[in-house]
């Protein structure tokens, strides 16, 4: 695919993630907590959970980037494996759903709003980054990934996982803002 195409695909999904967590500053702490089942994630621990995988990502995209020797490409190849890895994330009407690793599972967590603050803030980064990716070579340019240190994805398929994630689990958290409101109105 044309690197540019997926720069852009990519930088509207992410801007389209902050026009959708944005409103969620105005919503109330028992909205925004509310666990529609013990099992369930609120609003907050979906955004912490992609805080978290933000903290390692973000860094390592950003430190590939300044370290690639391999200068912009007119096309990207995705691989095979992040090519599933991303359609894995990707928020769709039949979600696979997959346990997070303990690390990155926020359940009984401390979360408070601050986290919408914190994910806002990463995606205004990953907005950065996306610009300065487009000087790179994103298929030659390879990142770690948090499950292992023993594989290493092309950074375009790098950036289509995180981006990916970050739509699906913000669905969730609207969703779960949504049951809140329609489950304790009086709260709102």
């Amino acid at each position: 695919m044309q690197t540019t195409t997926l720069l852009r695909d990519l930088q509207q999904r992410t801007q389209d993630v902050i026009k959708r967590i944005t409103p969620l500053q105005d919503v109330s702490d028992a909205l925004l907590n509310f666990q529609s089942s013990p099992k369930s994630w609120s609003a907050l621990e979906c955004l912490e959970h992609l805080n978290r995988y933000g903290d390692f990502y973000l860094n390592e995209m950003e430190q590939q980037i300044q370290q690639s020797r391999h200068k912009a490409a007119p096309t990207f190849q995705t691989g095979w494996l992040g090519n599933w890895f991303a359609n894995s994330v990707a928020d769709k009407p039949k979600i696979n759903t997959m346990p997070s690793p303990p690390s990155m599972n926020p359940t009984g967590s401390q979360v408070d709003r601050q986290v919408i603050d914190t994910f806002l803030q990463q995606q205004s980064r990953m907005l950065v980054l996306l610009d300065r990716a487009a000087e790179v070579d994103l298929t030659k340019t390879k990142t770690g990934i948090t499950l292992t240190r023993w594989i290493r994805l092309r950074l375009g398929d790098t950036l289509r996982v995180v981006i990916y994630h970050n739509q699906r689990h913000v669905s969730q958290a609207l969703r779960a803002v949504a049951t809140a409101q329609q489950t304790a109105p009086q709260s709102a």
